[in-house]
């Protein structure tokens, strides 16, 4: 018997149904995805998943049978959920502007959970994010949010190198570039910038697109604000930035290039090269990552199907209290920041400082 229940609000693809795209469309629905919350839970040995939740009663439906939850299990909304189960875990696997008014609710419910396992980006305004933080830490709740490449043993290492180890010394300069949308996709790369530097955005200058691929590649039906973008990010440590999500998902590799006054780094996960050189003497000199623990690129079969199971049994851990929060809500809302400021300085034709002024943090974008 498990040691620790958990309960899913929003019964989507990434909770376990199955993404379009990422998946066949003949298993969404049928198949259990390792790369979901409901498969990193059941990858665990203490926590089980007891309960689901959503508005959509069909969906509820599918997703309970692939998952084997019983009908009265299912709940047609969230509210009924958190009133009826006495929950460890909470995700919430929801459409980004619905984060906060889930995240508040679970972490103010009768179910009491100590994690709240939310998905990324944590909200869609700086406002929402701020607040689901101080509800969280004044009820005693972990929000994790799921930058899921934190939770690679490939991103988890580097952050050691650079982060703890100093192996580029002061970093100087960091180039990137991914496909767009800023907020669906582009969230991920911005959180490892906040991750490799623990710095937070100084001045954001922005451009934004328009364009949106999720909305022939979803049949969405209603408009969101979220679409390609980018510009430059001055960090509070001195780091420039130079930030391109302009670009289509067929055509798009995701490389950050880092330089510092020891060493210079060359990450393209999509065509496979890591690549490192530390600075001697004014020259270059390219070593092996492997002889600092670090085999081949990042993978998205390999290494994003583990990052859900490797982000489920650190909940476990949190559970335990033996470990600490890898993944908080405050750093998650570091990333936000960037991305509402492309779009404040895209509409106002001007370079925004960060902290905002307060009426800017309640500008929302919205995604899905």
């Amino acid at each position: 018997m498990a040691t620790y229940r958990a309960g899913i609000i929003g019964a989507g693809g990434i909770a376990g149904l199955g993404i379009l795209g990422m998946h066949d469309e003949e298993d969404i629905g049928r198949k259990k995805f390792t790369a979901s919350h409901a498969g990193g839970y059941e990858a665990t040995d203490e926590i089980e998943l007891v309960a689901v939740a959503d508005v959509d009663e069909e969906k509820l439906d599918r997703f309970g049978e692939a998952w084997d939850l019983p009908p009265d299990r299912r709940y047609v909304g969230h509210e009924a959920m958190l009133e009826s189960e006495d929950l460890d875990a909470v995700s919430v696997c929801t459409p980004s502007y619905l984060h906060h008014g889930h995240v508040v609710d679970a972490a103010r419910s009768a179910a009491d959970p100590d994690v709240i396992w939310c998905e990324k980006p944590i909200a869609a305004s700086v406002t929402d994010a701020e607040e689901m933080v101080a509800v969280c830490d004044e009820t005693d709740t972990e929000l994790l949010v799921n930058h899921s490449f934190r939770f690679t043993e490939k991103q988890r290492r580097l952050r050691e190198l650079v982060r703890d180890e100093g192996i580029l010394g002061d970093v100087h300069s960091i180039s990137t570039q991914f496909r767009m949308e800023l907020l669906r996709n582009s969230t991920h790369l911005l959180d490892m910038l906040v991750d490799f530097l623990d710095a937070r955005a100084e001045r954001v200058s922005g451009y934004i697109t328009g364009e949106n691929e999720a909305v022939d590649s979803l049949d969405a039906g209603e408009h969101v604000d979220d679409a390609g973008g980018g510009g430059f990010v001055v960090m509070d440590d001195g780091t420039f930035v130079t930030v391109d999500c302009t670009v289509p998902r067929a055509d798009s590799s995701m490389t950050l290039q880092f330089v510092g006054n020891e060493g210079k780094l060359y990450l393209n996960n999509d065509d496979g090269e890591w690549r490192y050189w530390r600075l001697e003497d004014g020259d270059h000199v390219e070593e092996d990552l492997a002889e600092y623990g670090i085999e081949g690129a990042w993978t998205w079969e390999d290494d994003y199907e583990r990052a859900f199971p490797n982000a489920a049994r650190h909940i476990e851990a949190l559970l335990d209290g033996t470990a600490e929060n890898r993944s908080t809500g405050r750093e998650a809302t570091r990333s936000l920041e960037i991305i509402v400021g492309f779009y404040v300085s895209h509409y106002t034709g001007g370079q925004v400082s960060v902290p905002f002024d307060r009426p800017l943090r309640d500008v929302e974008i919205t995604s899905w």
